[in-house]
Order: structure tokens, then C-alpha cells, then sequence
């Protein structure tokens, strides 16, 4: 049997998983309804997918955060203390995260060996080119996608799709929250 796999990322209404100029975490959206709900998705058992960019991203951004950051929402402490596989060519151990085990080779094998044999649903969030593999290989089974309600068309970083292949998605769940935040969760299948 195997699990399932959510790719999980924020967005801009433009499609940017982030920006530049004077935006802050979450665009400077969040709000108690969204923490709230990322600590609860957070609090199921699961096991953390992320490529080494993503890693890295997250490594540098702790080291230098303070304790009342927001990268140190009580989400993301709850996601940094889950198992982890972070898939890597280029890292090496020990890394800076609690339970983490470092896997090279090609993510694509690395998700499918991890589908058939982890016991618990796994999840990814951010790692955009890795998910677009694994999207491609028809190993994503649940595309989340939280959208702010803001448009970076000047400032806009890491395009979340850029280069992906063409799918079709059916919206599985949807919610609102802080009035103006969206979470739709969708099921892809490859188009054509």
C-alpha cells in the first residue's frame, strides 16, 4: 500500500512562492486562523520531504531568526521536529535538523521507495523544482497550494510552476481563512 504525498507551498495570486522588496513572511498576511490551522496540519504524524535548497533555506533562516520571529511560528518548530528525508547530491551529514536523515540520488526514486514503505502520509513544503519532478512522475497526490491575497508582479521570487508539465486538477478541499486567505487542496493528473 502506498501513502499519500502533498506537495504543500504558499502563493501569490501571480504564482511566486516568495518576494522581494520590503514583503515580509506570509506577505504579511497571516493571521490566528492561518497559524492555527498550519500547527494542526502539522501536529498529524507524518514524515517531512524536502529537497536541498528548501533545507538549506530553512536551516539559514532559523539560525538567523530570533525567538519571536515569525519564522519560529509554532508550526514551523512543529514541522522542523517531524521525521525529515531531505534528498540531496550535495549535503553533507550531520545536518541541522533533529530527525533528519540525509538520502542522495534521484528524488523521483528516492519519493517512490518512500511511498511504498512509510507508514505515515508524507509531505512536502516548498522544494518547488524537486515537487515538479515528482509531479511529472505522478507521485504528487495532493497539490496545496495556501493563496495571499496579493499580487508580486515586480517583487515576485521563485515562480512555483515555471517549467512544470501540464495537468489537470480536481479540487478535493478548500478553505478560507483570516476572511481572505485561501487553501485550496487539489488532486492532479498529468494532461494529455
Amino acid at each position: 500500500m502506498t501513502t499519500t504525498y502533498t506537495f504543500d507551498v504558499f502563493s501569490s495570486l501571480d504564482g511566486f512562492g516568495a518576494a522581494g522588496g520590503d514583503w515580509t513572511g506570509y506577505w504579511g498576511k497571516q493571521g490566528p486562523e492561518l497559524l492555527e490551522h498550519r500547527l494542526a496540519l502539522y501536529s498529524r504524524e507524518q514524515r517531512m520531504v524536502l529537497g536541498a535548497n528548501t533545507y538549506r533555506a530553512f536551516a539559514q533562516m532559523l539560525a538567523e531568526s530570533s525567538e519571536d520571529s515569525d519564522v519560529r511560528d509554532a508550526w514551523v518548530t512543529r514541522m522542523r521536529n517531524l521525521p525529515a528525508t531531505v534528498v540531496s547530491n550535495s549535503l553533507e551529514s550531520p545536518l541541522d535538523w533533529p530527525d533528519a536523515t540525509l538520502v542522495s540520488g534521484d528524488a523521483v526514486d528516492v519519493v517512490a521507495r518512500l511511498k511504498e514503505e512509510s507508514e505515515v502520509p508524507l509531505r512536502s513544503h516548498g522544494s518547488l523544482s524537486m515537487n515538479r519532478a515528482l509531479m511529472a512522475a505522478c507521485l504528487v497526490d495532493r497539490v496545496q497550494v495556501t493563496l495571499f491575497p496579493v499580487i508580486t508582479g515586480r517583487t515576485g521570487l521563485e515562480p512555483i510552476f515555471q517549467g512544470a508539465a501540464d495537468f489537470d486538477l480536481e479540487l478535493i478541499d478548500h478553505l478560507t481563512l483570516d476572511g481572505d486567505i485561501q487553501e485550496l487542496v487539489y488532486q492532479p493528473t498529468l494532461h494529455g
